[in-house]
């Protein structure tokens, strides 16, 4: 697939719109953000891989790198890459259902992503991503949007074991989805309990990584500031 100088364009500029956003503080759905907007989302036009999570931490929220901390060790791990390889936007693409750490409810956990987020920037932002072939969506949000794009609608009450266990019949959709737990060490003993996962998807998703991002796309450089572009702007804010 070749990319115009326009349609490269077009996502350039979503993506600077993106940087500047301030929605969930001036125009919030419910409680405003309670801190600094620091959106966080790394795409490029070429990646063939994208990986859907829920939302930043504060680690990410500080570092401005999608999942810089142990959820992201483990995560790696599941799809067999390195660090080098995960962050290089033009074979993999990172965009969460918040672009902003949405804070911690009363218990100190993370709140859920916020709700401003996804019905304004994500239908655009996936339109301008047309090469993509598969999404790794991490958690139920991102299942629930990337499947309903499709068409397919997941039950609310669905638990974790039940949709990742659809992956087969997930994976057949276009572009691919393979769902999977959140790496949190929240999910540790929901790992130990269900063995399948390890025996029978992580070999799946690893031949999908490796693929799909097993080698650097062409161009390499050009779409290095489409990625780059929004952690730039943020870490000049802070």
């Amino acid at each position: 697939m070749t990319f115009s100088t326009e349609s490269e364009a077009v996502l350039a500029a979503l993506l600077a719109d993106v940087g500047a956003c301030r929605i969930c503080v001036e125009r919030p759905q419910g409680a405003p953000l309670p801190h600094e907007p620091r959106p966080v989302l790394r795409v490029s036009p070429r990646a063939r891989l994208l990986i859907a999570g829920q939302a930043p931490g504060m680690r990410v929220h500080r570092s401005g790198l999608p999942f810089d901390d142990p959820s992201g060790d483990r995560l790696r791990d599941w799809m067999g890459v390195d660090r080098e390889t995960f962050y290089d936007v033009s074979r993999i693409g990172v965009a969460a259902m918040s672009f902003c750490f949405p804070g911690y409810d009363a218990h100190g956990g993370d709140l859920p992503p916020r709700r401003e987020c996804a019905p304004h920037w994500h239908d655009a932002l996936f339109s301008a991503l047309p090469r993509v072939e598969t999404v790794l969506a991490v958690g139920k949000y991102a299942q629930a949007y990337h499947l309903r794009r499709l068409g397919v609608a997941l039950r609310a009450s669905a638990s974790v074991t039940e949709t990742v266990g659809r992956w087969r019949e997930l994976s057949a959709l276009r572009p691919r989805i393979i769902p999977l737990p959140h790496p949190s060490w929240r999910n540790t003993a929901w790992l130990k309990r269900n063995p399948w996962f390890a025996e029978e998807l992580l070999p799946v998703v690893r031949a999908e990584v490796a693929r799909l991002a097993g080698a650097a796309g062409p161009a390499r450089a050009e779409a290095a500031p489409l990625g780059a572009a929004i952690l730039l702007r943020s870490a000049k804010a802070d």
